[in-house]
Order: C-alpha cells, then structure tokens, then sequence
C-alpha cells in the first residue's frame, strides 16, 4: 500500500482587529456542539494581561465554509448579521469570546479595567509602575441602580488607577476615548482666576495628552496582537472537522461523554442536541429532580436501542437512530416522572437507585394501548421498581444488570417467546425472581442506615412511607414535591437521637426515622416519645394522632411505652432499650408487609398495611 505524506499544517498569523471584523460582521460563527462561555473572570483577566504585555497564546483552528456543514451560533454578544458565514471556529472559542466581551465591556456583572498605578490616587502606597487587569463585579441594590455607582464615572475610575476596558478595542473609537479622558481628567482641569492658571493649564493638558498616548500605545498593542491559527479547508468532511474538534479539546480541557456525543450527532444529522434538550426539559420541568439530563437522555436512548445504559453502549448506540428515537425517549421520559410521582418518589434524593430510571423510561415505548393490557403493564412496572428497592439486585454491576432485566422486561411485554416456545414470564427477569433474588428480610430492615446517605435499602423503607402519604405531626400535610422543593421536611429521629445514644443501639436507623416539618422537629427537640406526643398532641383527637403516625408506619403502641420517671438509670436505660427495639421490630413488620404487597405490583394504603399485620 502507498503512503502519501500529507503536508504539515502551518499556523497563519492574525490580528485581533482582524478577528474583530469577521466577528463583527457576522463572518466567523461557532458550531452549536461547541460548549458554551464557561471561562472565569481569572482566566479572562489573565487572557488580558497575555495581550497588553504582548506575549504569546495558544493556536485556534477554523474550519474554512463554503456552505456550513454544522448548525452554528454567533459569538456571545456579536451582532446578528446574517451575513455569509466563512469559517467556523473550531478551537479558540473562549479566547476569543473573552476578547469580544472584555474589550466590548458588556459581560453583565462584571466590568474590566486596565489598572495602571502611577494614575492611583485613590490608594495609598500604590506602586505606580503596576499595570495589570482588574474585573470589578456588579450587582443591583433593591432601588433597581446598578452598584458600585463609581464604576460608570470615568472620574471615580480614573481616581483609582482604572481604565475601562472598552476604550482598547479595535476599531475608529478615538471620540469615545476623548470623551472618557476629558471627562476624567475635568476633576484636575484648572479654573480661571486661579493662581498661576496658564502654567496649571498647560501642565494639565499635558497630563491629558499623557494619558491618551497610554491609552493608544495599549490599544496599538491590542488592536497589532497576533493571535495566529490552524485552518481546515472547506472541502474537509464532517468526520473529520469533527474528530479534529474532539481531539483537540480531549487534549485541553477534557469534554465531558455528552459533549462528544452532542458533537457527533450534530456531525450525523445536522440537529442541535441543545435544542432538543431544552424542548424536553421545557415540556417536562420535573424530569431534572431525578438525575441530571444528560444521563437520562443518553442511558434511555441506549436502552431503546437495546445498548448497555452505560459508557459503553452509549459509545456504541446510532447516533442518527437516537434522534430518530427522540420522541419516543422524551415521551418514555415524561411517563417515567409520571410514574414516579404516583409511586411517592419525587427526586434524586429520595430514590433508592437511578438505575431504575432508563428502565422505565425506555419501557414505555412498548406500553399497549388497550386498557387493560395498560393496566398489566403498569402492574409489572411497580414490580420492578419495587423489587430494585428491597433486593440485593442493583448493589452492584447496576448498569448490567438493569440492561438484562430490561431486556427481559420488554420481552414480556410484547408476548415474546423462548428458545423453547414458551412466553417470557416474570421469573424469568433476575429481579422479580425471588430464588434468585428475594426480598429483604425483618433482620435486613432493622439494620437499614440512615436514608440520607446513599443507600438502597433505607432510601427503599422510606419510599414506602412516601407512597403512603408521610403526613406531617403537626399539621397533618401529605407529602409532595413541593414541599421538598421548598425544604420543608426534614429527617427526624422518632427515638430522639439525644435519649438513645448512650444505650449502645444505632439511633440513626431507616425505621427510627421519619420526614417531617422543621418546625415540628424543633418543637418536639430530645424529649422522650411519650412525653412529646403528649404535648404536641393534647389537643388533637386520637384518631388524628393515630392517622398522622400511621401514614408513616409507627407503631403507636409501642412507641407510647414511656414511664421511665422514678426508675433509677441502670432501670430507666434497661426499658428503653427494650422498648426501643420493641418499636424497631414491629415498625419492621409493617414495612414488611408493605413490601410484599408493593413488589407483588399492590395498591395499598396505611392502615390496611397495620390490619393485616395485626391479623
């Protein structure tokens, strides 16, 4: 085979006020996969300092265009011009959205400056040949003005050494740059009467043509700044414009899995990804409390397509086909939050495992549209996301392992059969098989840790006092999202962690916990059980004490058991031991039963849960 020798790339050079016309005139855009502004105001101020002490930076890379093969963005804050587009930038996008911005001065809260220090009257002790980059942030006080007020007067700013950024850019600006100086300088401008005036005035008009001559010796270094370039010629394939864009990148700033993959789906088919992301999110707001989108979106696709929901199967899936598959991903998506929300489970931090997500999400792209096949299927649903909970199935390998109960999962659904001609059943998903997998006992339930840390089975026992309704002490409220989203219930120890914590028992347990108001957990503070429903209560019915607890699967009468006054410590401690795993025992056995009847795909409620355990 011959093997020709390409010829090297070699960097072309090229002034920023060249660069400032194509960006002005609308000649040189980014493609839409490019990552958007992410640099911080210390890189940037660092970027100016590079410029105005004249020293090198790195190549950017264009992609030379004759027709744009990429759907492509206009630099931040450039103007719209509609004008013909010859070349795309590929690589220097933050430089050079940094540059336009600075020297443009319009990032929204923070301004820069060009600080020299001989013009610092404001400081004392100032080194007058410091000359460096200053970012002053913004706000707005609560009269609409923006603060501090001293940094729109040329006057304040000059006083303190600063000169607006915008007065070094590129371009035919010299009456803007006298009208700052004049206006800076006014402070010092002489008046007629004053001693000594015509010598004042003409040392005063010295000092102006000083500080102009400063002001265009920076801007002739800004405006003559070379910042040279690699080009692509316009006849390169997307392909490889596209791999030159994902190498170069990987090689600075590494790119995140769904940046790259944006990139080859805009390199496939020519759709913005952003677009369609920010479609499903608009349409479905709540899909973000679960897990952030981009896994959604691309551990779903790849299920769809019958991918590993993990790095490797979304490396692998059909880019094309993945858009293709968009709407049936983004309906699969929203009936998953659906689903979700009627099971009790509102976001990221009260779900025992993400790995259940891509699962149903991808199913309900097979959901039957008779009403009563609909209702098997939600049936099989509840199954699964109940038996992921309170399984061993999903403490490990979970991408691999939710990939064959999915598999399996949709084969039931569509009346797929085996090898041997029969249909798929649930025993044959590993999950809802309980030889293989069975569901977690008495014993494994007590030990479950405390749910805010990440952990599959004490997330799971709570889960089920979500599905319950979880109501409030104190006031008697359900559960919902909204009052997770405005922070208004807090994991609270019904066995006070300051009782029980010299007892040596665990007091920070699944079972000893419960989701209630702050309010109503200061109020009830260290006070033993008995004693704070008492009085937290002594003006309720009983059966609204009853109702309230039961929502969350305590055992009334055990957790009542108190009369711990004239017993010495050594009795005192011995009894509440006792009855504190008295109440962890039987707040177990309720949530046992609730567990069966949730994993064998059951509506249930509070108290036919305590019924059937009592029978």
């Amino acid at each position: 085979m011959e093997i020709r020798k390409m010829p090297s790339s070699q960097a072309q050079d090229r002034k920023i006020s060249q660069w400032f016309e194509k960006v002005n005139n609308g000649e040189i855009k980014l493609p839409r996969f490019q990552r958007h502004q992410a640099w911080d105001k210390n890189r940037i101020c660092s970027l100016l300092d590079t410029v105005i002490q004249n020293l090198p930076l790195g190549i950017t890379l264009i992609l030379n265009v004759d027709k744009e093969q990429f759907i492509s963005r206009y630099i931040a804050t450039a103007p719209e011009t509609q004008s013909r587009v010859t070349e795309h930038l590929l690589d220097g996008q933050q430089r050079i959205t940094a540059l336009w911005r600075t020297l443009n001065n319009n990032y929204d809260w923070d301004q820069y400056f060009l600080y020299i220090g001989k013009y610092d009257k404001y400081y004392e002790d100032t080194d007058p040949s410091e000359v460096y980059i200053y970012c002053k942030g913004r706000w707005v006080d609560n009269k609409g003005r923006m603060k501090p007020l001293w940094v729109d007067s040329p006057e304040k700013t000059f006083l303190r050494g600063l000169i607006p950024m915008n007065l070094f850019r590129p371009g035919d600006i010299n009456e803007e740059i006298e009208n700052w100086v004049k206006q800076a300088l006014l402070q010092y401008k002489p008046k007629k009467g004053e001693d000594d005036y015509e010598n004042s005035l003409f040392n005063w008009m010295q000092s102006k043509q000083t500080l102009l001559n400063d002001i265009r010796d920076v801007r002739e270094t800004v405006t003559h700044y070379n910042l040279p370039y690699l080009e692509l010629p316009s006849n390169t394939s997307k392909d490889t414009a596209l791999q030159v864009f994902i190498n170069m990148n990987t090689n600075s700033k590494p790119l995140s899995q769904y940046d790259i993959i944006r990139a080859e789906i805009e390199g496939a088919t020519g759709k913005s990804l952003d677009d369609l992301e920010n479609h499903l999110t608009e349409q479905n707001p709540y899909i973000i409390h679960y897990e952030r989108i981009s896994y959604l979106i691309l551990a779903t696709s790849a299920l769809i397509q019958n991918k590993l929901p993990n790095q490797r199967g979304m490396w692998d899936m059909d880019k094309e086909l993945m858009v293709d598959n968009w709407s049936a991903m983004e309906t699969g998506l929203r009936k998953m939050t659906e689903f979700l929300e009627n099971q009790g489970i509102y976001d990221r931090q009260r779900l025992p495992t993400n790995a259940v997500l891509a699962v149903i999400a991808a199913l309900f792209k097979h959901e039957p549209k008779n009403v009563d096949e609909k209702g098997v299927f939600n049936k099989l649903l509840k199954k699964y996301l109940w038996s992921s909970f309170f399984t061993d199935r999903y403490e490990n390998s979970a991408a691999n392992h939710a990939y064959n109960d999915y598999m399996t999962l949709q084969n039931i659904i569509r009346g797929e059969r085996k090898d041997n001609s029969k249909l798929f059943d649930e025993q044959d998903v590993p999950v809802l098989n309980r030889d293989k997998h069975p569901i977690a006992d008495i014993d494994e339930l007590i030990k479950a840790g405390w749910p805010k840390r990440e952990s599959i089975r004490a997330r799971g026992i709570m889960a089920v006092f979500y599905y319950l309704g979880a109501l409030d002490f104190a006031d008697g409220s359900k559960l919902n999202r909204n009052q997770l989203l405005k922070s208004k219930r807090h994991y609270h120890h019904i066995y006070p962690d300051s009782l029980i914590k010299h007892l040596n028992v665990e007091p920070n347990l699944a079972l000893n916990c419960a989701l209630i108001s702050d309010k109503t957990n200061l109020n009830i503070s260290n006070k033993e059980p008995l004693e704070y429903l008492k009085e937290r209560y002594s003006w309720m019915d009983e059966d609204t004490v009853n109702a309230r607890l039961r929502s969350h699967l305590i055992p009334i009468q055990e957790l009542a058991n108190g009369g711990y006054k004239g017993l010495n410590n050594e009795e005192k401690n011995n009894k509440l031991k006792k009855d504190y795993n008295e109440f962890l025992q039987k707040r177990a056995l309720y949530v046992n039963e609730a567990i069966k009847q949730l994993t064998d795909g059951n509506d249930i409620d509070a108290k036919s849960v305590v019924i059937n355990t009592e029978v």
